[in-house]
């Protein structure tokens, strides 16, 4: 496999399982060195930092609720010590409280928007500068499908996604002058652990089975189909891509109505 990432450092935020661990392993796989983030299970983030060390790469394990500043701060300041700098801020933690609206609190609203947005924008004053003393580099936000269309119960984690993508195009524009580009990446229905954590286990095939349905593509997105993506976004074959979000779902969002 070509180590396109030779010699590069990977910061990736709630790395330690689904889509992140597959993140890191991706990244590892093609040369960068690693910094898995968690902020509870300890566990996880244990066993994807032993694989990325597995793969021949150094793997700096950091907890870090990336929502409080202080903690952020110092996972930079971390990887800057431990790992020398920083190539790529993958910017995937996510958290929130799905509610209906009027039964949202301002606890909620903080809580979800400090982890969600208020840590990509703040994080990527620390990765640019980082970054610019390494002659560039990319920033990437997992958002959602949730910042533009209405799912239920999901205002407030939406509203953080949809910030996501406007810090996005703002940050592109601002960072592309610095050889930095920043885009994000919108995955749709994910086959992971905690999909299934949402259905039932007397449920879950018949459940999964009518997503799948719902695919044009005829299954589900896949962890490494958005790791892929991700990668590709910071490889140089990218390079003129600046403040988009790329929609990786297999056509789940294209119909207008659908059946059941």
């Amino acid at each position: 496999m070509e180590k396109i990432f030779q010699n590069k450092v990977a910061l990736i935020t709630g790395s330690s399982r689904g889509i992140g661990r597959a993140m890191a392993l991706h990244f590892a796989e093609r040369g960068a060195d690693v910094v898995i983030n968690f902020f509870r299970n300890r566990a996880p983030a244990e066993e994807t930092a032993r694989d990325v060390e597995k793969l021949g790469q150094r793997a700096l394990l950091y907890k870090a609720n990336v929502g409080e500043l202080d903690e952020l701060n110092s996972m930079f300041d971390e990887t800057e010590k431990t790992l020398g700098g920083l190539d790529y801020y993958i910017h995937n933690a996510a958290s929130g409280y799905n509610r209906p609206s009027m039964e949202q609190r301002p606890k909620g609203w903080d809580w979800t928007m400090n982890i969600n947005a208020r840590s990509l924008l703040f994080g990527a004053q620390r990765a640019a500068a980082m970054m610019e003393k390494r002659g560039g580099g990319a920033i990437v936000s997992l958002t959602s499908a949730g910042s533009t269309r209405v799912i239920p119960d999901y205002i407030v984690v939406g509203a953080s996604k949809a910030a996501i993508e406007s810090l996005t195009r703002y940050l592109a524009v601002d960072l592309i002058k610095k050889n930095i580009v920043v885009n994000a990446v919108s995955p749709g229905v994910v086959q992971t652990e905690a999909l299934q954590h949402f259905i039932s286990v007397g449920t879950q095939n018949e459940i999964m089975q009518k997503f799948i349905e719902r695919v044009p593509a005829g299954k589900l997105v896949q962890v490494e189909d958005v790791a892929e993506v991700v990668a590709f976004l910071c490889s140089p074959s990218a390079r003129m891509i600046v403040g988009q979000t790329i929609v990786v779902d297999g056509g789940y969002t294209l119909p207008l109505a659908r059946d059941g």
